[in-house]
């Protein structure tokens, strides 16, 4: 596996997806694509000598496999709904990008494993617009050697490489740095509301947010860019929060790990989802947060 080139498939190109393929692609790694919304297909760049939505021949050809989709589960129907997994090669690493359950991807690896299949789990930050850019950051969890020999690849589309630890660590870190990230940003709408109503611009409470200790990727992006600017243009829906949420808080309370203010947020996403705001993009919860918390 160290001494070949590496022939990557990546599988699922919706908004992170997209932005992953087309970086691999100009470092000269892509050898195929599965995406089964065709519209999206048109939005890779150069693909000409790509194969496209053919699993059998793009699996057998790759020894690498990049998975974007929502949870394992999609990866689990993907290989073992059309017996997918019997055309991909000993050796072949899966990297799984997705945000899962930790438990669930230890289980994957195991069954992968037995097929002498290597697998990585790798939690991402940095959203669309650092898949675009290329400037991700992966957490991950795996083997060392097996990371090692997928580095090449990992770089064309992140900014640094975290190894955290043994499998599931990668999905289980990314799950906490969401339930931190998301309580953030509800507590920043809190306080930038709370300030507005007793007469202060929300432009200089983010200025001074910014200024001092209530400094954040939230107070320093999410507002100025896609709140304070009108824009509503985060590009993440509240129902991947609430899943993201429901996912972590489960998980912490299972092995009897408190987490009240995980638990807090997961609330507030639950009612904007039962208010019906569950497939709009995130930072129009700003508009709707008090009544939000009334309920």
């Amino acid at each position: 596996m160290t001494t070949m080139k590496p022939s990557v498939s990546v599988i699922g190109i919706g908004q992170m997806g997209l932005g992953i393929a087309n970086n691999i692609q100009n470092a000269g790694y892509l050898n195929s694509i599965f995406e089964i919304n065709t519209s999206l297909l048109s939005q890779l760049e150069n693909d000409n000598d790509i194969i496209v939505n053919n699993p059998k021949l793009g699996l057998i050809s790759s020894n690498i496999l990049i998975f974007v989709v929502p949870s394992t589960q999609q990866i689990r129907d993907f290989l073992f709904s059309a017996d997918w997994i019997d055309n991909i090669e000993e050796n072949t690493i899966i990297i799984d990008l997705t945000t899962s359950n930790p438990d669930e991807t230890k289980k994957l690896s195991k069954e992968l494993s037995k097929r002498k299949i290597n697998y990585i789990d790798c939690g991402m930050t940095g959203g669309a617009q650092g898949a675009e850019k290329g400037t991700l950051t992966l957490m991950m969890g795996g083997k060392k050697n097996i990371i090692k020999s997928v580095t090449p690849v990992l770089e064309s589309f992140t900014n640094r490489l975290i190894h955290v630890g043994i499998t599931g660590s990668g999905h289980a870190l990314k799950l906490i740095h969401n339930m931190v990230t998301h309580t953030i940003f509800l507590a920043t709408v809190e306080g930038v509301i709370g300030a507005k109503k007793l007469g202060i611009d929300p432009e200089v409470v983010i200025d001074v947010f910014n200024s001092g200790n209530a400094r954040s990727y939230i107070s320093e992006s999410r507002f100025p860019n896609h709140i304070l600017s009108e824009k509503w243009d985060a590009r993440s829906r509240v129902s991947n929060l609430f899943k993201d949420l429901s996912m972590v808080t489960n998980l912490l309370n299972d092995n009897e790990i408190g987490c009240p203010y995980g638990e807090l947020t997961t609330d507030i996403l639950k009612n904007a989802v039962s208010e019906g705001l569950a497939e709009v993009d995130f930072s129009l919860l700003y508009n709707e947060y008090e009544k939000l918390i009334d309920k």
